[in-house]
């Protein structure tokens, strides 16, 4: 009888979870069809705001920054990150538990203690703020990220492989190119979707070291709050999760090929 409670117990705490953290995603999807601009009740089916959304300037430029900042931002940091973290795995040097304990202070601390500090930053070396300070912030904030996913799969890693490669003629270039490296790849893969992620929903960090022809995606819906969120952005956010989604399902289904 215990077991049995205790199961169904689970069984709603389960599904309770899921609701809290699915429902909201459904009431956006659906919203995003809704004919009234208030995200209030419903009024009717429509795919007006689909076609609103490709005629709003303002909205289209606000995505075109955040991509082009996240792609940028991610690749520099994936760069950075990775070679960081096979630095720190192979050598041994003074220093090396305190350099280690450095790199988990950007993501402990509140994101606008580190908005403020970027901000003062720039404004110490006088530097104006757009989109190549947008960039240099979500960098600094992303390398410790990838860094530590990058350092997780290097632990797993067994070295005999790279001396073995060494001692057959491989240079230690090679060796990186061509054993390391595709042994961490999953880790830097997934460091830099991570990062990808960090940068395209920012907002605090963005906030402090944004310029005024810089504005980003979550700095503009932000802007919108004050005033109602329009339709227009629930249109842009269920066209970005059903990319999202068909991500997902062709990695997965990539990777059951491989396994079966």
């Amino acid at each position: 009888m215990k077991r049995k409670l205790f199961r169904w117990t689970s069984l709603l705490y389960t599904m309770l979870i899921y609701l809290v953290l699915y429902v909201p995603i459904v009431v956006l999807v659906v919203y995003s069809f809704n004919q009234s601009k208030l995200n209030v009740i419903w009024t009717g089916f429509t795919l007006d705001w689909y076609g609103s959304l490709l005629r709003n300037e303002d909205v289209l430029s606000a995505f075109k920054n955040s991509l082009i900042l996240a792609v940028i931002s991610t690749v520099v940091s994936a760069m950075i990150g990775t070679l960081a973290a096979v630095g720190m795995y192979r050598y041994r040097f003074k220093g090396k538990s305190v350099l280690d304990a450095l790199l988990y202070i950007p993501v402990v601390i509140p994101e606008i203690v580190m908005g403020i500090a970027l901000l003062a930053l720039f404004a110490q070396f006088q530097v104006a703020l757009g989109m190549f300070t947008l960039i240099c912030a979500h960098v600094a904030f992303s390398i410790p990220f990838v860094v530590l996913v990058v350092k997780a799969r290097l632990d797993g890693f067994n070295r005999s492989i790279e001396e073995a490669a060494m001692d057959l003629g491989a240079n230690p270039w090679q060796t990186f190119l061509r054993v390391t490296l595709p042994v961490i790849m999953p880790g830097i893969i997934s460091g830099a979707m991570l990062a990808f992620t960090l940068s395209l929903d920012d907002v605090v960090i963005s906030f402090f070291v944004a310029g005024p022809q810089s504005t980003t995606l979550p700095l503009k819906v932000f802007s919108m709050v004050k005033f109602g969120v329009s339709p227009e952005i629930n249109a842009l956010s269920t066209i970005m999760l059903v990319i999202t989604l068909s991500v997902v399902v062709i990695a997965e289904s990539i990777r059951y090929k491989k396994e079966a």
